[in-house]
């Protein structure tokens, strides 16, 4: 990784619709050097793959929470049975493990209020070993660079 490729990354994160030529004179590369270091960056995992960035107003999926999660046990197979159960279920759209006072952070997108509240009784409060679930409603997010 050098200045070029961190260019090259950072334009594609905001865009990754560009024209291979678009993405050369950004960066100042020919268009045969931005390719082959575009296809470097994807053959090393560096790139993992292209998304569009959707209106989840428009989809119908525009109440969004992010939940945290404390487990009632702390061993491999509650956490492994946690992530399955958040795999399987459409609602939640990250899921992350992480250190501090709960074991998970949820990010969970749903029709309105009332969907969200079947999500959060009849999936999320289901799941064994749930102890704990304290939910962050986000009513406007000013900055949101995720594609």
């Amino acid at each position: 990784m050098d200045a070029i490729d961190e260019k090259i990354l950072h334009a594609l994160e905001r865009d990754g619709r560009l024209s291979n030529l678009e993405l050369a004179e950004r960066v100042g590369l020919s268009p045969s050097a931005s390719s082959r270091r575009v296809s470097e960056l994807e053959r090393s995992g560096v790139i993992r793959g292209y998304r569009a960035v959707i209106d989840r107003d428009r989809t119908g999926h525009g109440f969004l929470a992010y939940i945290s999660v404390g487990l009632s046990m702390h061993n491999k197979a509650s956490q492994k049975g946690f992530e399955r159960a958040m795999e399987a279920a459409p609602e939640v759209k990250e899921c992350h493990n992480i250190a501090g006072a709960f074991e998970y952070l949820l990010r969970v997108e749903a029709a309105d209020l009332h969907s969200y509240k079947r999500f959060h009784t009849e999936v999320l409060g289901t799941v064994p070993n749930v102890a704990a679930i304290t939910s962050y409603i986000v009513m406007e997010s000013p900055k949101d660079l995720r594609g």
